[in-house]
């Protein structure tokens, strides 16, 4: 990152003190971390350097986040081709920010120290537009690709390698307390304005189509998609994957199953 870094300023000059503030004057990625999340979540009555000094203290005391940190941001490398550079992501990408502070919001959230968390859940709402409960369990190498109006909520877990877009809602059914959220496991793709809803299972490597209700288990690499989901190929001989698709981000091979998919 200090390498783009330099790049940049140098083909960009004016962006030299920008760059300086938010990047080459900090001595680690936490650091850096903390100063840009302090600056986007700041307000009149709740300045940056108290958020600063908050979001420092966890991280150094949290390390395995840093580690999460930079798997996210090889995510945005690798899946998203709009992203030119980790400096890029770094300071531009509202799903990779939104997701970062929720890591420190969830180590407050199991310190026990909920109202600091709500928060921060309260200020990321605000300021990215990506309401994500403090409560909820997220893996590393996560992509929220454009990331506006993503709703996880409290007991949601999120496995490893999962791309989401945007508009996904991970929520309950309204009725019930509890664990009633769902459980997405390993290299999951979930489709933009999709809703899964419930204490439901999302198989390890499934696919979940664009704006697809899914009430009911997926099993793992299948395809689901339709309101409400069904599985591409029937639930008696559902079409496998075999590529990851939260790595892939592969959205419409399953196109071509329809037989009356004309334009």
């Amino acid at each position: 990152m200090l390498e783009e870094a330099k790049s940049d300023v140098e083909q960009e000059p004016v962006l030299s003190s920008y760059y300086h503030a938010s990047i080459t004057s900090h001595p680690s990625l936490g650091s850096a971390l903390a100063n840009i999340l302090s600056v986007k979540l700041s307000t009149l009555t709740l300045p940056s350097n108290t958020l600063f000094e908050m979001f420092i203290s966890v991280l150094e005391e949290s390390p395995e986040i840093v580690e999460s940190v930079k798997q996210d941001l090889l995510a945005a490398k690798e899946r998203d081709p709009a992203c030119l550079s980790y400096v890029h992501c770094f300071l531009s990408f509202k799903g990779f920010l939104a997701c970062q502070a929720h890591r420190i919001a969830h180590e407050l959230w199991s310190q026990d120290r909920r109202i600091l968390a709500l928060l921060i859940q309260n200020r990321v709402s605000e300021a990215f537009a990506v309401d994500i409960h403090p409560g909820a369990k997220i893996g590393k190498g996560i992509l929220l690709d454009h990331a506006t109006a993503v709703v996880i909520g409290e007991t949601a877990v999120v496995g490893d390698n999962v791309s989401i877009l945007h508009g996904v809602t991970l929520g309950g059914t309204g009725k019930q307390c509890g664990d009633r959220h769902p459980k997405i496991g390993d290299g999951v793709l979930i489709g933009a304005g999709t809703c899964i809803l419930g204490n439901i299972t999302i198989g390890e490597g499934a696919k979940i189509g664009s704006e697809s209700v899914v009430l009911k288990d997926v099993p793992p690499r299948t395809t689901a998609v339709g309101n409400p989901a069904r599985l591409i190929g029937g639930k008696e001989n559902p079409k496998m994957i075999y590529k990851v698709p939260g790595l892939s981000m592969d959205q419409t091979s399953y196109l071509t199953e329809w037989s009356d998919y004309v334009i």
